[in-house]
């Protein structure tokens, strides 16, 4: 199985309106509710191309409890997850309530088998944090407010090491994604990182600032910064040049998104950027998180380089294509999966 880390979960609300005016009163449209933060992000586009995967980090309050029952999906408690402790909290086990494909053609990729993702996220006495995504239909642009999370004891820190050791002996991969709560110590991924690492598990980290900079050093299998993010860490703006860098400090390879034309690697294998064939045009929500979906499903398969970042950029643009934001367009993706270049790069 796939374990995916969310250390500052959320719950994702999105209001649409017609248009958005500062200062002005607005009638809402549509309002949707769903379990976020990029982890488990993650985990709904892993589960939707049928890979077994577990979502784990912290959960409170009455926000966590709508987080966990969204993830349920309403089909009772399933079982526990591997590794889990049991009676750690409502919610346990099920899945995410997107299900199989729809009619708008979001859902599970075609082919796969969808198998929701298992709850093992650690109880916590602070709420779970909500984000707030404000859409402007005249623009179609989107207005973000982020709350910064609940304060995570030591002790609740301790119980979710506990948990998070013995799921890793049921892991093929894990990924390390997000911001981090407040009361969590700021070299917290690089502590995970190494304990994966003693586990043996392929670990990916997705995190920017800091947390990043510390989680480097523990020399994680692969990490997946934006340009921005991967340009603050390394001093250097041009992509590859810094993606080599990022190496240098301790990444064993680097995959940086650059938005709509694409994602470009640097790995021990070689070096090469993947690319749509135009950009795409719709709500980038969840783009990146769906790359890194990819990404890791195509390295536990055991796939080459280009077919995982082939995977990655049709994900990506599938998923700013789809009518619902978050999720992915499978058609479009069936479609982008033959239609993505991947050029190699020379050594320099």
């Amino acid at each position: 199985m796939i374990l995916t880390v969310t250390l500052n979960a959320a719950l994702d609300i999105t209001y649409r309106t017609p248009a958005l005016v500062p200062h002005g009163s607005h009638h809402v449209t549509e309002v949707s509710e769903r379990p976020g933060g990029k982890g488990l992000n993650v985990a709904r586009v892993l589960a939707a191309l049928g890979h077994e995967t577990v979502v784990t980090g912290f959960a409170g309050g009455r926000t966590g409890d709508v987080v966990r029952e969204l993830l349920d999906g309403g089909r009772g408690t399933g079982g526990a997850a591997p590794g889990a402790d049991p009676g750690t909290g409502p919610g346990t086990g099920g899945g995410v309530g997107t299900g199989g494909g729809t009619g708008d053609g979001t859902g599970t990729a075609p082919g796969a088998v969808f198998k929701p993702p298992l709850d093992a996220l650690v109880p916590i006495a602070g709420s779970t944090r909500r984000t707030i995504a404000v859409v402007d239909a005249a623009s179609g642009d989107t207005t973000q407010l982020n709350e910064p999370g609940p304060t995570v004891s030591a002790a609740e820190w301790a119980a979710f090491l506990a948990s998070y050791d013995r799921l890793l002996g049921d892991a093929e991969a894990v990924a390390l994604c997000g911001s981090l709560p407040p009361g969590i110590h700021v070299g917290a991924y690089g502590e995970l990182i190494r304990r994966a690492r003693a586990a043996g598990v392929t670990v990916l980290l997705d995190t920017s600032g800091e947390p990043l900079r510390r989680g480097i050093g523990a020399r994680p299998d692969l990490v997946k910064p934006n340009a921005d993010e991967l340009a603050q860490l390394t001093g250097a703006r041009e992509p590859l040049r810094a993606a080599r860098g990022a190496r240098r400090r301790g990444a064993h390879a680097v995959v940086a998104s650059l938005g709509p034309d694409g994602v470009l690697a640097a790995t021990p294998e070689g070096t090469w950027q993947a690319s749509p064939p135009a950009p795409a045009r719709g709500n980038p929500t969840g783009a990146g998180d769906s790359a890194v979906a990819g990404l890791l499903s195509a390295l536990v398969e055991g796939l080459p380089w280009p077919d995982r970042l082939t995977r990655a950029v049709a994900l990506s643009a599938a998923t700013v294509l789809a009518p619902t934001a978050g999720e992915f367009d499978a058609g479009a993706y069936e479609d982008l999966l033959a239609r993505v270049a991947v050029t190699e790069h020379l050594p320099a």
